[in-house]
């Protein structure tokens, strides 16, 4: 049987994610638009620097609980680096539709609002209610994917 798509679109992050190195949560994100990915990202630090699997992650060491003190870590979001992706190869991200296999923090779903995404779907929630408020006032669509095709609204 073939997939909607948004379970196809959500069976991309996933394999996207694989590509983190990150000791924590793999994340996987893409960018969408007219049923046509433009760029991915995942979580991990900026381009040739040193993985958290090779420094250990920061976060753990000073025990800082998820969806608190983002700044305190090497790695970029996976919604960050798909977004600066748009950027570095000159595709725009206004209006597009942002995959996530994780919900994205606030300041992700800043960045979202500012790079003109029109709506987000994620596999997981994460701790950041903040980041729902933000999304819903700026009027970015936010879905849960419930597998088999299904969604449940958020915003």
């Amino acid at each position: 049987m073939r997939p909607s798509w948004d379970t196809y679109f959500m069976e991309i992050t996933e394999i996207v994610a694989t590509r983190s190195t990150c000791l924590r949560r793999k994340i996987g994100a893409i960018l969408v638009k007219d049923k046509r990915i433009l760029a991915t990202g995942y979580n991990g630090p900026p381009s040739g620097m040193k993985h958290c699997n090779e420094t250990n992650c920061l976060r753990d060491e000073l025990q800082v609980p998820s969806g608190e003190r983002h700044e305190l870590c090497r790695g970029l979001h996976a919604e960050q680096n798909v977004i600066i992706q748009g950027a570095l190869y000159g595709i725009s991200t206004l209006d597009t539709i942002l995959y996530s296999n994780y919900q994205p923090c606030s300041l992700c779903s800043k960045m979202i609002i500012n790079a003109g995404i029109k709506g987000v779907i994620i596999k997981n929630k994460y701790p950041d209610p903040l980041a729902l408020e933000l999304l819903k006032e700026a009027g970015v669509t936010v879905k849960v994917w419930k597998g088999d095709g299904k969604v449940e609204w958020i915003t």
